[in-house]
Parts: structure tokens; sequence; C-alpha cells
């Protein structure tokens, strides 16, 4: 043993410390700097020379991916260390079957001796061996209750309409008065509302990152480290170079519409800390715990736009229809047929179902410039209904959106409360054949298949039960905001030319009709322009107008 002692005193000391957020909550006991103290004195008290401190601080011990810990292994294995020496077993981690590989199996083999001073465990001398597993069992218990604590916390905060994540976004700030509470932080709100200014204006990630870049904006990273706000991200080599993911994360963040987002993702479990994504729809939305920086219909319309992929031509051009062109008759998308053969103001639309009169649709044609002529013309025409009879727009959408969501709503209720009574007719019915079976009235095969029946259909029930329910609720809470277009709109009337802004703005679909002639023999296109929040707007004819004024003044709706 002494031999052994003094062989490893040739070698490193290694003196591991812990910390993570849960033991800092013990208070200075288990301190990093308290912990450097007891192993300093140990190690002089008894003889072991040449320490060197490891340090893990913020990291749970749960995990054994701990950076100092493992420079400390690489250094064990390439035998650069003797002894190890925690305070307690709890520093040196809190998981049952990784502790005893390492303390048990791994370090005696490499000639290492395991300390832990709280405990009296020394492998070298053989003291508290037989205990040392109970040790590990219950530090691994106390990591579970405290991960059930915390849940248990994260979730009495969530049902209070408080947030649960710590992390503040890119563009807020926490309150020096109220810490809970965000507040705008300006300079970096500028840019997230430009980042999506740059989507509506037909870019996708990886081109506003390079936009972004060539504009010199600085990311999020350098800018914390100007204001001195604490990060855990290093300072980068390159302030302006923007990676694509921190593009889309801010695209993608609804926090910034002023809600809170909570149980966004989980773990697998208490040990295994892989991050697991919950599915949007179990999300809890807190709305208005802050200041919105992007308003909620220009979120959805970047959303929206998002979902469709936007490609350059073998040209390198691109349309700022792109992903809102449908053909009206079977429903598929127009394709931008741009190339080296067509000359500039020739690039067209087409069917993807034509198919050079091969696929399933016929010819659904229509020249980008006559396009462009056609939807121009239209939202001009439209700026100048709402400039001169906005009242009536907004009355006649909402006598028709009321109409619709009040019938829909109905009829799905209408239709729940008929699966419930089904649900509890099936329950008796269960109940009824078992007693049958029971008492001998229908034999055990016929009781098997009844029953499978009856649950298998109260099976489907109960999930369209519970989808129904969810969508009913989604819609009551609905409301349809018109101020993003309203104020969007009013800015036509003398608008002279098409931006993406404003098509991605005003725009949520075209539908483009099979080319058609006239009484005098001329071919003209139809398509039906579906406006963001207000969908086909049918401008109403001046005895449609006198009509609609008239009712407006007898029966009045609330249509803002």
């Amino acid at each position: 043993m002494a031999k052994k002692k003094v062989e490893n005193n040739m070698k490193i000391t290694a003196l591991y410390c812990r910390l993570s957020q849960d033991d800092g909550r013990d208070g200075e006991s288990n301190s990093i700097s308290n912990q450097k103290a007891i192993l300093s004195q140990y190690a002089k008290e008894h003889g072991y020379l040449h320490s060197e401190f490891f340090v893990d601080d913020g990291i749970s011990g749960t995990t054994f991916d701990r950076p100092d810990f493992q420079r400390m292994q690489r250094m064990a294995e390439n035998g650069e260390i003797g002894t190890i020496i925690v305070k307690d077993l709890s520093r040196f981690g809190r998981e049952t079957i990784e502790m005893g590989r390492l303390t048990q199996a791994v370090y005696p083999s490499l000639g290492i001796t395991f300390i832990a001073i709280q405990e009296n465990v020394n492998t070298n001398t053989g003291t508290g061996l037989e205990m040392m597993p109970f040790y590990n069992i219950f530090n691994e218990w106390y990591a579970e209750q405290t991960s059930k604590k915390i849940k248990a916390v994260w979730k009495s905060k969530a049902d209070n309409g408080e947030r649960v994540s710590a992390a503040v976004p890119f563009g807020y700030m926490k309150s020096h008065d109220n810490p809970k509470q965000w507040i705008v932080d300006e300079p970096a709100a500028k840019v997230v509302r430009h980042i999506f200014e740059l989507c509506l204006a037909g870019l996708d990630p990886m081109k506003i990152a390079r936009c972004l870049e060539d504009e010199k904006t600085i990311i999020p990273t350098e800018y914390y480290y100007r204001i001195g706000r604490k990060t855990s991200h290093k300072r980068p080599t390159n302030p302006y170079h923007w990676e694509q993911k921190t593009v889309q994360g801010i695209l993608e963040n609804r926090q910034y519409t002023g809600c809170t987002v909570n149980f966004k993702t989980t773990y697998v479990s208490f040990k295994v800390k892989k991050t697991i994504h919950i599915p949007e729809e179990e999300w809890q939305i807190i709305p208005n715990t802050q200041k919105a920086i992007i308003d909620e219909d220009t979120f959805e319309r970047v959303q929206e736009l998002r979902k469709h992929r936007r490609r350059n031509s073998a040209t390198g051009k691109s349309s700022i229809f792109a992903g809102l062109l449908y053909c009206a008759d079977c429903g598929s998308k127009l394709y931008y047929c741009a190339s080296k053969s067509i000359n500039d103001g020739k690039e067209f639309y087409r069917c993807s179902q034509y198919k050079e009169n091969r696929g399933s649709c016929t010819i659904h044609y229509i020249r980008d410039s006559v396009l462009k002529e056609l939807v121009l013309d239209t939202i001009r025409k439209v700026a100048k209904y709402v400039e001169e009879f906005e009242p009536v727009l907004l009355y006649l959408f909402a006598k028709q959106n009321a109409y619709v969501k009040e019938t829909a709503i109905r009829n799905m209720k209408q239709n729940l409360e008929k699966s419930k009574r089904r649900i509890k007719e099936l329950d008796m019915l269960i109940e009824r054949i078992y007693e049958d079976n029971v008492l001998g009235k229908i034999s055990d095969e016929r009781f098997y298949r009844m029953s499978a029946n009856y649950e298998k259909e109260q099976k489907e029930l109960l999930a369209t039960v519970e989808h129904d329910e969810q969508t009913v609720k989604k819609a009551e809470q609905e409301k349809v905001d018109l101020k993003v277009f309203l104020k969007a709109i009013r800015e036509c009337t003398d608008l002279k030319e098409l931006t993406p802004t404003i098509v991605n703005t005003l725009i949520k679909r075209i539908d483009v009709h099979k080319s058609e002639k006239d009484e005098n023999g001329i071919k003209h296109i139809p398509i039906d322009i579906s406006f963001t929040a207000v969908g086909i707007i049918n401008i109403p004819t001046e005895k449609e107008l006198i009509a609609t004024m008239k009712e407006i003044q007898e029966n009045p709706l609330k249509t803002a």
C-alpha cells in the first residue's frame, strides 16, 4: 500500500470539484471555493503532492460529459494521474452505474487511488468500499427527486401564467425593476424587425444571413459582449458572421409577438439530457406577457411564407409570386418558367400537372408580366375601395366571418355532444355484455368479439372528441386582426410597382383559371386573389354599396 502511494505521489493528484445549479441551493458548503479549500487541506495533511484542480461549474452530476472531468479522464488514461480526490461522492457524480464502473473497475485497473473525503472512501486502503454503492444509489435518488421537484415548480409557475424558461431571446432584456418582466431592447429589436422584413421581401434564412453580413450587422453573441450581457457562447472571431440557424430561430420564435411559450422541449429523463421537441399543439402559450416586437399577423404571414420553398431558376431569376400561385381547376401549384432561351419579360407560369398535355390537367398558362399587371390593378382597386368605403368592407367581412365561424362551431359542438353520448352508451354496453358473459347468457367468444368492436369504436370516438374539442377551443379564441392588411392596403392607392414585401404582406393565394375569350374574341385569364385576413374581396356595385350602407345604419355590427 505504502509503495503504491509513493508511486502515485510521483504523479498528479487530481482535486475534482463540481457544482450544479441545484447543488448551489445547499449554500456555501458545496461552493467551488469551499470544495477547493477542503481538498487542498486534505491533500496537504495526507501528503498527496503535485495537486491540480479540475473544476466543472454549473453542470449536473447525472452526466459525465463535463469538460474538466473529461480532461481529467484523458490524463488518467495516459498515466499522468495517480490519485483522484473529491469532497464527497455526489461531487464526483450522481449516476450509479457509471460511478461503480469508474471507481471499481477503471481506476483500479489504471492503478489510480480514488478518495471521497466525506464518506471516508479510499480504494487504496479499502475503507468505505462496502457502503459506496448505497451512497451512489442515494445520490442518484436525490437527483431524481430534485428533478421531480423542479418540474413541479415549473408546472406551478405555468399554471399561474408565468414563464418557466430563464432564457431571454435576442431583442428583449430583463427589467431592472422586475427580472421576471421582459422589456424591449431596442437596438436588438431593430435587427429582429429587419429580419422579418427581409423574409417578407422574399429572402430565405440563408440569404437573410448573407444580407446581414453584408450590412455589417453584428450577431447576437457579439452584441451581448459589447453591452456586457452574460452569455454561454464564446466571443466570435467574426462579429458579422450570421448562421442560417440563428436567423431561423428568430423567425420561428413566437415570443416576439408578446406572448410566453412554455414547454417547447423536455428531456428523455433526469439522467439522459437529450432534448425532445414537444409538438406545437401541446405548447402552453400565455398571451400579452411583454410588449410585442412583431405583430401577430406579420408573424403568421412569415410562417406561411416559409412553408413554401423558393427556388431560383437556372438563370438565377426568381418570382415574387413564388409559393402563391395555384391552378384553379386541379389545385396544383404553378411553376415559374424562366431559362436562357426565354427573353426577359417573357417568363411565364404553368400548371405543374399539365406536363406537356400528358398530365392530369389542361394547360393553365400566364405570363409573369401579365400577372403583375393584373395583381397591381386589383390591389389599386381594392386600395381605392378601402379608402372610400372602409366601413362597408369591415361590415361585410365581419358579417360573413361571424356567420361562417358561428355555423362551424355550432355544428362541431353538436357532433361533440353526439360523440360523447355514444361513448357513455358504449361504456354501458360493455358493462352489460360483461355481466351477461358472467351469467352465462353469452359465450366467451361472442363477448370478446363484441367487446373488441365496442372498444375499437370507443377509442376512435375518444380521439375524435379530443381533436374536435381542441378545434372548437381554438376557433372560439381566434380573433382575426385586420390592422396589418388595412395599414398596407391604404398605402397602395397610387402604387406604381409591385414589390415582394407588398405581395407577401397582402396576398395569401392566387388561383389562375384557364384562359377565356370574351364576346369580342379577345383572350383573357381570370385570376382569384385571396388577400391575407380577408380572403377574396368582391368590390360591390354602386347599387350594392347603397344597400349595404343602409343596412349598416339599420343593423350595425362591430367591425374592428
